[in-house]
């Protein structure tokens, strides 16, 4: 058997750096440590390099074994050596070198259906690549008049173009989450598996936010980072402007919105991004009222308010519910 390597090694050093985000940039590649980001980063083919210690091979001998079987680079280092490529006080011993995730906002619309083209755009899920699977191999249908046909027959049913195009695909309709200058990164990677399990079909970090492939962000996410596609945009307004062209409705989420959730239905029926303020100070009231609808969870309580990641799981769930009940 191979020495472990120490925290000397040029390799050790090297991936340990990758604990900063300019680094992460330079190098198109962040760590995901323990099993489970592990495991949802083997399955989306993302691993470049996979470090483990004794310990862990012990405990993950399945996991390590089908890594190296698979053909990744699976490297043993020392305690030490896993200790300084972990981020938590008991470091789990697994850490992957994997590439980064995030894709630019045309490609997360085209994903989910809603960018210019997307019949030709294979749908997240049915080959490895950024993001997991909201679709399957059966939604890819390359037919250049589609387009034109469903537009034609939008006017003459009178139901609005993105609805109808949602519906006569048979898919439910496309749901997005909208994190705006997010900067918590737990809560961030709680959003993203929030949103991996109602099965949003995209999460768009918009403004000055979180890297979502920081550390915290992608331990919080339970290996959902690999699951859903995420892209970022600093400038907001360009963000809403490109949902809104691709026919998406955007819903803001605050206190005194003029529409209840319990009401929401008819709107949850169509294609939304929900959008969800910065954890400190909500979300800007020039953004709720670029909105199409501001909407209000009703509480029955005494709370006076909901954090962030409460907030986004009780409307997305909302939308998922009420998409998947057509």
């Amino acid at each position: 058997m191979a020495e472990p390597l120490e925290p000397r090694n040029p390799r050790v050093v090297a991936a340990a750096k990758l604990h900063r985000s300019a680094q992460r940039r330079k190098t198109g590649s962040f760590l995901a440590e323990g099993a489970n980001a592990v495991t949802a980063a083997l399955e989306t083919g993302r691993v470049r390099e996979l470090f483990y210690s004794a310990s862990a091979a012990g405990r993950e001998h399945e996991l390590v074994a089908g890594a190296a079987a698979s053909g990744v680079r699976t490297t043993l280092v020392s305690e030490r050596a896993a200790q300084q490529l972990g981020e938590t006080v008991t470091a789990p011993g697994l850490v992957a070198v994997c590439d980064l995730l995030d894709v630019p906002l045309h490609e997360l619309l085209a994903r989910a259906g809603r960018g210019p083209g997307f019949d030709a755009v294979l749908r997240p899920g049915t080959e490895p690549g950024p993001g997991g699977g909201r679709r399957s191999d059966a939604d890819r249908v390359p037919d250049a008049g589609r387009a034109s046909r469903e537009a034609a027959a939008s006017v003459a049913s009178g139901i609005p173009p993105a609805l109808f195009a949602e519906a006569a695909s048979g898919l439910p309709p496309a749901l997005f989450a909208v994190p705006v200058e997010i900067a918590e990164p737990g809560n961030a990677g709680t959003l993203i598996r929030v949103a991996d399990a109602v099965g949003v079909d995209g999460v768009l970090l918009a403004g000055d936010t979180v890297d979502p492939h920081n550390g915290k962000c992608v331990r919080a996410s339970a290996g959902s980072l690999f699951h859903v596609p995420v892209a970022r945009e600093r400038d907001i307004i360009a963000a809403l402007d490109a949902l809104t062209a691709a026919g998406v409705a955007l819903l803001a989420t605050t206190a005194r919105g003029e529409l209840d959730l319990d009401d929401a239905d008819p709107v949850l029926a169509g294609p939304v991004a929900w959008l969800f303020g910065n954890e400190a100070h909500g979300l800007a009231p020039e953004l709720a009222e670029r909105a199409d609808h501001r909407v209000r969870i009703p509480i029955r309580g005494r709370a006076e308010s909901l954090n962030l990641a409460a907030a986004a799981a009780i409307c997305l769930y909302a939308s998922s519910r009420v998409s998947r009940a057509r």
